[in-house]
């Protein structure tokens, strides 16, 4: 990422609020018309309004200390009269998955022929007087709130005062007396870096249909509810007692009474301690908006989630909590989600009385991409591409992430396989190089023994968990990221992670030269694969992937020990691991002896031949019975009861992507239409599990693209 200097903006925040848990500060401007670039850094969060109109959100994520710079051109949304411009920025200040623990700041700059109009700081600017962004208050974000998943910070609370919508709008606006806060240079070190990858859209998606409409009865919580982030160790946030608004808890008592199955017109919607149900066309992303107007003061909630279960939307599903919460004064207000969400449907529950206008969102996603795969005449598998698009679209917007709903997090592995959609769609490798830029940049990390690599990033990891695994798949990641890009500069700028990663592992290799006894998480995929009795001592998938990682070392820096290591691995493993016609999973050391106890999953096999362990030639009778016999049907034929079945990743993308390499496109089409038709025709997404259980919008598994693009080709 190339380094970027202001002009005259300084870092700037609240006198004595840098550290401050969930404080959000709006910034305002009054600008003349012209041809104004802003410039904008900021954490942990902001948005962009001019004139009351949302514009803009971000940061794009980058490593620890390092931030990105947002240009943006204002020019067309300047009228020729004074414009109000706000900047509104969260500080959350907590360890997170999603965004980093950074004291809070925002730098801001607006530049008209190249010079500085207005900015942050203490300095002069062009202008002279009144050429500083005023600092806000308006005491609308509670809190002293619980977080909204273990892996992301705060739920959104809000008491909103329908008066305070002139601060968004209104050149001479006053406010009412308090809000304005003395603010103080910012401190901390920062480098400040270009924004590198692609903005969103920000396209409208309005809500398609009303589901349900009934009453809704507010009991009291027989139980309270303590979320999963508070038992976890290093966990940072407001803990139950410090916080004014327990929102898990009063979800928890919201009783919903049905009454009629969406009759009528979705808007307007009048209710009275009720609630309406709207479905979203597909479960997409981004940043919920509602029109509301009430006569009186009330409390309106807004519940979300990607499916309902019998006929029920379940706000808590993943232990997210799922709601935004805000409390209105009487008169008319537009809501917005600060943070992205996702949903394909949505319930809005009243408690006193209120007319819901209307409701959309604000998509949050990749923008429109240069390329599309020719698909043939065939519905359902359209239908399966267009999911895997929105997941990816989803998945891609300034890191690669795993999922856009609870999590948000840029995890190795995941991004292996959504990197090469990237490619496919866009035929450049942008987005990735700025995610594998973000691994490069720190010296160390924290919390992390010497050379191990998070296994997602940007992120805190007070508690010291990281996967071993995922370490591995960088590497492999790094080799393929060459022969797209060519980009051998940051290869080499990787060379000494990638080394001190391999020195790492060798403390562990065993008298066989087998990795033993691994620290950390050691993960291969959500199957009976991961249990503890099969992921150690000895973890043959683990260690079929430590061999590929040898390989694509030697590949990358010329390294032919490695190669021979590698060699000398794969026999070893499968010596060991080879029994009865299939690969196993593991042994155990008891006393000074390897035991191997006959686990086996389809997983380990996807793995044998994906890390080249097995070879479809040398080992023709295994993958005769893997073509044949597993795949999408065998939880119905019952076959090989002994192999534990595989999940959808990364078993089943390991499957189909081996069928693929053999040319066997038929197989893979098929393999797709079994995997991944429910979920496309459910969602319109594609899911983590083979199952509703977990995220229902996976980054990785827009996989299918490739695969299809691949088969049938693509066009700009």
């Amino acid at each position: 990422m190339e380094a970027f200097y202001f002009h005259k903006a300084e870092a700037v925040w609240a006198v004595g609020r840098e550290k401050e848990k969930n404080c959000e500060l709006a910034f305002r401007a009054v600008l003349p018309a012209g041809d104004i670039c802003l410039y904008l850094a900021a954490s942990t969060v902001f948005r962009l309004w001019v004139n009351g109109r949302f514009l803009c959100a971000g940061p794009a994520r980058t490593a620890h200390r390092y931030y990105c710079v947002d240009r943006i051109g204002l020019r067309d949304y300047l009228t020729e009269k004074e414009n109000v411009v706000v900047i509104e920025v969260v500080g959350y200040n907590v360890n997170t998955y999603d965004t980093l623990d950074q004291s809070s700041f925002v730098t801001a700059e607006f530049i008209r022929d190249g010079e500085a109009v207005c900015c942050t700081g203490t300095g002069s600017c062009a202008v002279g007087q009144g050429d500083r962004l005023q600092a806000y208050d308006l005491k609308q974000r509670v809190r002293k709130v619980g977080r909204y998943s273990f892996q992301r910070a705060f739920v959104e609370c809000y008491d909103l005062r329908a008066e305070k919508a002139g601060f968004y709008t209104e050149t001479g606006w006053e406010g009412l007396g308090g809000y304005e806060q003395p603010i103080v240079a910012a401190s901390g070190e920062r480098f400040y870096r270009k924004r590198s990858v692609r903005v969103p859209e920000y396209e409208r998606l309005p809500v398609q249909a009303l589901e349900e409409t009934g009453q809704a009865e507010f009991r009291p919580v027989l139980q309270e509810v303590l979320q999963s982030w508070e038992k976890k160790p290093g966990m940072n946030g407001y803990r139950r007692q410090e916080q004014e608004v327990h929102l898990a808890d009063e979800v928890g008592g919201i009783c919903p009474v049905p009454l009629s199955k969406g009759e009528g017109d979705m808007f307007p919607l009048v209710l009275k301690d009720g609630y309406g149900l709207y479905r979203f066309p597909f479960n997409a992303t981004g940043f919920l908006r509602a029109r509301i107007k009430c006569e009186e003061a009330c409390i309106v909630y807004l519940l979300f989630d990607e499916i309902l279960e019998n006929g029920k939307l379940d706000c808590m599903r993943m232990s997210s909590v799922n709601c935004l919460r805000y409390r209105l004064d009487a008169g008319s207000h537009t809501t917005m989600a600060f943070a992205p969400y996702t949903m394909k449907y949505v319930q809005i529950v009243v408690k006193g009385s209120a007319v819901v206008e209307d409701m959309d969102m604000i998509q949050y996603r990749h923008p429109r991409t240069a390329y599309r795969v020719r698909l043939p005449e065939d519905q359902v598998l359209r239908r399966i591409y267009q999911a895997a698009e929105e997941s990816y679209l989803s998945n891609a917007v300034d890191i690669f992430t795993d999922c856009p709903s609870r999590e948000r997090a840029g995890w190795l592995c995941d991004s292996f396989f959504t990197a090469r959609v990237e490619y496919v769609l866009t035929g450049e490798s942008v987005l990735e190089k700025a995610f594998l830029e973000n691994f490069l940049l720190p010296q160390y990390f924290e919390h992390l023994p010497g050379g191990m690599l998070p296994m997602c990033y940007p992120a805190d990891h007070a508690d010291g968990v990281f996967i071993p695994n995922w370490a591995m798949w960088f590497v492999l990641e790094l080799e393929e990221y060459l022969d797209r890009s060519k980009d051998r500069e940051l290869i080499e700028r990787a060379r000494q992670k990638v080394y001190g990663l391999a020195a790492y592992f060798n403390r562990f290799e065993n008298e066989y030269g087998l990795l033993e006894g691994l620290d950390g998480w050691v993960f291969v995929e959500w199957s009976r694969a991961n249990d503890e009795d099969v992921v150690q001592d000895v973890n043959f998938p683990t260690n079929m992937l430590y061999m590929r990682m040898l390989l694509a070392m030697a590949s990358l820096y010329g390294d032919e020990s490695l190669r021979e290591k590698a060699k000398k691995l794969r026999e070893t493993i499968r010596e060991r691991s080879l029994k009865n016609g299939f690969f196993t999973d593991n042994e155990r050391r008891e006393g000074n002896v390897l035991i191997n106890p006959g686990n086996c999953t389809e997983v380990c096999q996807y793995y044998a031949f994906f890390t080249g362990t097995a070879d479809c030639e040398e080992d023709a009778g295994l993958w005769e019975v893997l073509n044949k016999d597993f795949g999408p049907q065998r939880k119905h034929t019952g076959k090989y009861p002994q192999v534990a079945y595989a999940n959808a990743f990364i078993g089943n993308y390991l499957r189909i992507e081996l069928l693929y390499r053999e040319g066997q496109y038929q197989d893979v089409v098929d393999n797709i239409r079994g995997y991944f038709a429910a979920m496309a025709q459910r969602t319109g997404t594609l899911w983590e599990h083979d199952s509703p259980t977990a995220s229902c919008n996976h980054g990785f598994a827009s996989h299918v693209i490739y695969w299809l693009a691949g088969i049938y080709g693509k066009d700009m």
